[in-house]
């Protein structure tokens, strides 16, 4: 889902993979058990538990660190606009998830930061390079392979999965902007906060609520521990190392859901789906060289 950009720091390699390898477990947990819940909560009341459990986690530990006065209110209304997009795309994943396999809904997910070098231009103002636009379009013959359209009927599990990878490019550019003035802290209690309220007048509209039980709270829980867990993960391993070498481990999620789908829910292991996928692989790989020798190059005037 979303990244969190991280200041400069000293090279850790090793810190780096091993907080990669924990931001994949994460990730994987949080798919893992959201499909567990099978369709019992509907993804506002998924979304509600998850923020609430994140929320108390974020507060928890703040308090134990004394670093609540790193929460501030500035600059509410950025705060408030991110989220709006974030709790979408985050709807639409877990809806996604309920109807396409494991592994062709992480590789469209893959697709995020293809989304950011489209979307660069209209909300920052950036360029699109020549290695940029190469990327986006080795990303998007990538999709093509991974979802082979039926273009006589619409499939919604992957026009979810696309709206949540378009989501969470936008949120990404917003953190961006958010995160040259506000803490991460700060970012991550805005987001527990705002989607626990969205989570929770949105299920409550219709007038049902399907409160948790003794065979789902488990997994909601989880899906707030590992959902938090996985930014946090992820944050550090980018603070511990450059992006070039810490995002390639983050492609370990889509064989390791491929064969979590294949082993727990009997989805088919396709070749072609593994194609676009390294294809997907290779424009984002492409791209996090392009950005890493621009930032050198500045680095270095």
């Amino acid at each position: 889902m979303t990244t969190l950009s991280p200041s400069a720091a000293p090279y850790r390699p090793l810190a780096a993979v091993l907080w990669m390898l924990g931001s994949v477990l994460s990730f994987s947990g949080m798919t893992i058990a959201g499909r567990q819940l099978n369709g019992v909560h509907d993804t506002f009341e998924i979304m509600a538990a998850r923020s609430l459990v994140s929320f108390v986690l974020v507060i928890g530990g703040a308090l134990a660190l004394g670093r609540l006065r790193d929460i501030s209110a500035a600059r509410l209304g950025g705060h408030v606009a991110r989220n709006v997009i974030h709790f979408t795309g985050q709807n639409l994943w877990f809806w996604a998830l309920l109807m396409i396999p494991l592994a062709q809904l992480i590789a469209i997910e893959f697709t995020s930061p293809l989304w950011v070098i489209v979307l660069s231009p209209l909300l920052l103002g950036e360029r699109i390079t020549g290695a940029r636009a190469l990327a986006a379009g080795l990303g998007f013959v990538g999709i093509l392979v991974v979802v082979r359209p039926d273009f006589t009927a619409l499939d919604w599990g992957v026009l979810a999965a696309a709206g949540a990878a378009i989501c969470f490019a936008a949120t990404n550019i917003a953190t961006k902007r958010l995160a040259r003035h506000e803490t991460i802290l700060s970012i991550l209690f805005w987001l527990t906060v705002t989607q626990f309220l969205f989570g929770s007048v949105l299920a409550a509209w219709d007038g049902q609520i399907t409160w948790p039980t003794a065979a789902t709270a488990p997994w909601l829980v989880m899906i707030g521990v590992t959902g938090l867990l996985a930014h946090l993960c992820l944050t550090s391993a980018l603070r511990a190392a450059p992006a070039t070498f810490v995002m390639p481990v983050d492609f370990l999620r889509l064989p390791l859901m491929a064969l979590a789908g294949a082993l727990l829910y009997a989805e088919a292991l396709e070749p072609l789906l593994f194609a676009g996928a390294a294809l997907i692989v290779l424009a984002n790989w492409i791209n996090i060289r392009a950005e890493t020798r621009k930032t050198h190059r500045a680095d270095a005037k």
